[in-house]
């Protein structure tokens, strides 16, 4: 069972980070990002292309993981403020479900555009970091990857929380979340703080690609759709727009999902996310630290 908890924790943090992208843009723009999980792929992508480049010139270790791991984060920030400015920006108007449809058609071209121009056939991820044993007992097998991707993904949304808690940028940001018009008023540019906020959360799903791939070292451009769905349901069972709330949502969807596929059958793996959804749609709308929000009518 501690093996198990292990792997989930490990897996969780990845879902973690993602789902905390999609809470930091729904805060922002009151709409969820369903291009967001596929942002998640490319930084798969990105880490895969660019290791046998850093591999050359620094070598194998955590020089080289480190170069690979920030690249891959530029670049999907990068890419995230791109996807704003083109294809959100101009529908910022217009009603949200017009955005939602554009987010679901933005990612269908990074899907198909990816199997387009790198082909549907799954590719071996390089070893960046060999997965030393750091314990080995007879209830319990434990090497560094795991430990590694917990650990820096905790650190980046413990970076995260400082940043949205404690600087100028967070306090804008959140400004921006309360009441755009009266945060116009006072200075700050919306489209900027919109923009960074998608390069933000882009940037934290491109580090979950590289985590995820360094776990399961098989990539392909679809593989970004299920654990995108399941960020998606980690940031509602945690409660959207709270970072604590992502971190538990991503760490309960995470254990559960390799519980279920241990003891039960991993057939039912990718429902159970599904299941916890209903179940917090009917019970708890607001998820564990979301606040409802009342309407007068």
């Amino acid at each position: 069972m501690l093996q198990q908890l292990i792997n989930g924790l490990s897996l969780g943090s990845i879902y973690a980070l993602i789902a905390l992208g999609y809470g930091l843009v729904y805060g922002v723009l009151r709409f969820i990002n369903f291009s967001h999980g596929d942002v998640f792929m490319v930084g798969a992508f990105v880490a895969f292309f660019s290791a046998p480049l850093a591999t050359r010139f620094l070598g194998s270790g955590w020089l080289t993981f480190a170069a690979v791991l920030f690249i891959s984060i530029l670049f999907c920030a990068a890419l995230g403020a791109v996807i704003e400015r083109v294809a959100y920006r101009p529908l910022r108007n217009r009603p949200k479900l017009t955005m939602l449809i554009t987010s679901i058609g933005v990612s269908l071209l990074l899907e198909y555009g990816g199997q387009l121009w790198l082909g549907p056939d799954p590719r071996a991820f390089p070893t960046l970091i060999p997965n030393r044993l750091i314990l080995n007992t007879p209830t319990l097998v434990l090497g560094q990857v795991p430990v590694i991707v917990m650990g820096f993904s905790i650190l980046l949304m413990g970076l995260m929380y400082l940043v949205v808690q404690r600087s100028r940028l967070g306090i804008a940001l959140r400004a921006v979340s309360q009441n755009q018009a009266a945060a116009s008023l006072m200075g700050v540019s919306i489209n900027r703080m919109v923009m960074q906020t998608f390069a933000i959360g882009a940037g934290l799903a491109g580090a979950g690609g590289v985590f995820y791939a360094l776990l399961y070292p098989s990539i392909n451009p679809l593989m970004g759709i299920f654990p995108g769905l399941k960020a998606f349901v980690a940031v509602v069972f945690g409660g959207i727009g709270s970072i604590p709330g992502a971190l538990i949502g991503g760490m309960v969807i995470g254990i559960l999902e390799t519980f279920v596929t241990a003891y039960l059958s991993p057939t039912y793996r990718d429902a159970i996310a599904f299941v916890i959804l209903i179940a917090v749609l009917l019970f708890r709308p607001a998820g564990l630290f979301g606040q409802s929000d009342r309407e007068k009518v």
